[in-house]
């Protein structure tokens, strides 16, 4: 595994680098947003590390322009800043998870392993969900109702994504967290609630039912 470290506090890079190379990656680390994004869109990374304060570039015009030209490579965004505005800036850019520093090197190694084992395991599975009118393409990153194609962001993606490949079971909140979020994940449980109201909004209300006490159910599309 590749990993790719755009980090312009120089001794966190060397550390980070350091370490996740002992884990048994290979790593390569750079300094600023527009090298950063050359050499993320090279395409050769399994998954970049992601610092939002860069010169040069920002973290979050650098992960738009990935998501722009059609990489998917996953990416872990790191920020000195705290707060539910800064996190769905950043996941609305098409980050896939995100860190706030200071951050315990244990968690982060925690989240790249998730990130990467999410990816290989959607390497191996069909990639397309169909349920009634909806069509959840988990290769492309696409979601379509009917004939409309409805526009999510990493996370909204990530949770329907668990969701329809258990069509028809419940699916609890908890295993939404450990699946999305990674077991790391120490926030507010309830970012669940939030995200599953949000594609209620962008798809249909009716296709995605509570069950109270146990969870979420995809129910049939028309």
């Amino acid at each position: 595994m590749r990993l790719l470290i755009v980090e312009d506090e120089k001794r966190l890079a060397v550390s980070l680098a350091k370490g996740l190379t002992a884990e048994g990656y290979a790593v390569d680390v750079v300094h600023d947003g527009l090298e950063g994004l050359h050499r993320a869109g090279e395409g050769v990374y399994d998954l970049v590390i992601l610092d939002i304060m860069l010169p040069g570039l920002n973290g979050y015009r650098v992960c738009a322009a990935l998501r722009a030209a059609g990489h998917d490579v996953p990416i872990l965004m790191l920020t000195a800043k705290d707060g539910e505005y800064d996190e769905a800036e950043g996941l609305d850019t098409g980050a896939d998870d995100y860190l706030t520093k200071p951050f315990s090197y244990v968690v982060l190694v925690a989240r790249v392993k998730a990130l990467l084992r999410r990816r290989g395991q959607g390497a191996g599975a069909s990639p397309v969900h169909v349920h009634g009118d909806l069509k959840v393409d988990t290769a492309a990153r696409r979601v379509f109702l009917g004939e409309d194609e409805i526009t999510l962001t990493a996370k909204e993606f990530a949770v329907l994504e668990q969701l329809v490949v258990r069509a028809g079971q419940v699916v609890s909140k908890a295993q939404i967290l450990e699946h999305v979020w990674d077991f790391a994940y120490d926030g507010d449980p309830n970012i669940v609630e939030v995200y599953v109201s949000t594609l209620r909004r962008k798809l249909r209300a009716e296709l995605i039912r509570t069950v109270r006490g146990a969870g979420y159910r995809l129910e049939s599309g028309r």
